[in-house]
């Protein structure tokens, strides 16, 4: 079971990784405006496997048998669920969270990393796609 679970990790890393290096290379077309729908298509692409990405790792930590998230909200079940992690990566991810779930251990080194991906992803979109459409004209 430790294998597949650590199987599914790596998969999930990759395409983490794979999606971010999609966001950072890709080169908009010059005869299209600098925001469009293609560009907001892609941005939201590399949101949803990042958020999902980690709350698969998250999820496999946590069946490993190494806790990195505590409950601290009465309105969750007493199991931790992957709609659980899901909500929790994409509050990281997404805002500095609100505190009904928190990480612990290790899940705090995932938290801060995930975090500092969510702050710098658009800035990091939005100057590559000037960049492009700069360097295109």
């Amino acid at each position: 079971m430790k294998l597949i679970v650590v199987i599914i990790l790596l998969i999930s890393t990759v395409g983490t990784v794979v999606s971010l290096l999609m966001l950072l290379r890709f080169h908009p077309h010059p005869s299209t405006h600098l925001v469009s729908l293609r560009h907001f298509g892609l941005l939201i692409l590399v949101y949803v496997t990042l958020i999902s990405s980690f709350a698969i790792l998250y999820t496999g930590v946590e069946l490993i048998g190494i806790r990195v998230i505590q409950i601290d909200a009465p309105l969750f079940g007493e199991t931790i669920s992957m709609l659980d992690m899901m909500y929790f990566s994409a509050i990281t991810m997404l805002s500095v969270g609100y505190g009904d779930i928190v990480p612990i251990g290790l899940g705090r080194l995932f938290a801060v990393v995930q975090s500092l991906i969510g702050f710098l992803l658009p800035a990091a979109f939005v100057m590559n796609t000037f960049l492009q459409a700069k360097m295109g004209r």
